[in-house]
């Protein structure tokens, strides 16, 4: 059986390798707390990271037109339907092109759920439909449309097909 002090080391390394894989920026922050020397133990997590898909990483402007290119991208390389006039109607219509648009008035909101961002997605459906390689930030505007676009395509076959609240 090991020592008592690697048993400790085993598990703070676990501890700082999911809260890095579970994105949190907490994992930099754990290593002192869990009695680590240095920083260094956190330095082959940080390897694995890989940069969010967002429209300034994918070489487009950041701003409404930027967002929904990158988010076409980003649903191309993953098989999700959808076009810039359908994402384009739905923002306008949903929140104005405001990506940090929250609803505070409706049913969903009455429920302490609102609905939030570009396509006013509530918090259990961004996380359901969510993107990897996006935000997991729901007012992060390409994470939020090419959510919302995954589960438009799962219940109405495309954004495309939508003309009201969804």
């Amino acid at each position: 059986m090991p020592a008592n002090g690697q048993r400790r080391s085993t598990r703070t390394a676990r501890l700082v390798r999911a809260l890095a894989v579970t994105g949190t920026g907490a994992a930099v922050l754990a290593v002192p707390l869990l009695g680590a020397t240095t920083a260094s133990a956190a330095t082959p997590v940080s390897s694995n990271v890989t940069t969010l898909k967002t429209a300034s990483n994918l070489g487009y402007p950041n701003n409404l037109d930027g967002w929904i290119r990158a988010s076409l991208q980003v649903m191309a390389e993953k098989g999700i339907p959808g076009s810039y006039n359908g994402i384009y109607r739905n923002i306008i219509r949903e929140s104005s092109g405001n990506p940090r648009a929250i609803n505070l008035w409706d049913s969903n909101a009455a429920k302490g759920i609102p609905s939030k961002g570009l396509l006013q997605v509530i918090d259990p459906t961004f996380r359901a439909y969510h993107v990897n390689g996006t935000s997991w930030d729901i007012y992060d505007p390409v994470a939020n449309i090419t959510a919302a676009c995954n589960y438009a395509a799962k219940r109405y076959g495309s954004m495309d097909n939508v003309y009201s609240a969804y």
